[in-house]
């Protein structure tokens, strides 16, 4: 079992940045897929980055160059947002899962662990 805590939402203007933290509850380091989801009320969840056990990352094409994953240390996630849009609007949601789960990382059946969530509002 592992916990999942968001922090860092917040609301910016548009072109603004915002970085997003998911501490875990122990070591997450090169043992969880992880992922940052989001979610627009009456939406489906949606995948926006990813870094797989190994490292590598993966965006949704309405975020790259614009947003990056990374893992500062063995317990957080953080997704660092710049020129943020309107559009990027949502509550956003840090993940984990015990495989590995390849092109099938945006499937947000697939995973096992969930934070809260962090709201993100960008107006315009």
């Amino acid at each position: 079992q592992v916990q999942l805590v968001e922090s860092g939402g917040g609301s910016v203007q548009t072109g603004g940045s915002l970085r997003l933290y998911c501490v875990a509850s122990r070591s997450i380091y090169n043992q969880y897929c992880l992922a940052w989801f989001r979610q627009v009320q009456g939406k489906e969840r949606e995948g926006v980055a990813t870094i797989g056990i190994d490292g590598t990352t993966s965006y949704a094409d309405s975020v790259k160059g614009r947003f990056t994953i990374s893992q500062d240390n063995a317990n957080t996630l953080t997704l660092s947002m710049n020129s943020l849009k309107p559009e990027d609007t949502a509550m956003y949601y840090c993940a984990a899962a015990r495989f590995p789960l390849g092109g099938y990382w945006s499937s947000a059946l697939r995973y096992d662990y969930w934070g809260q969530g962090t709201q993100v509002t960008v107006s315009s």
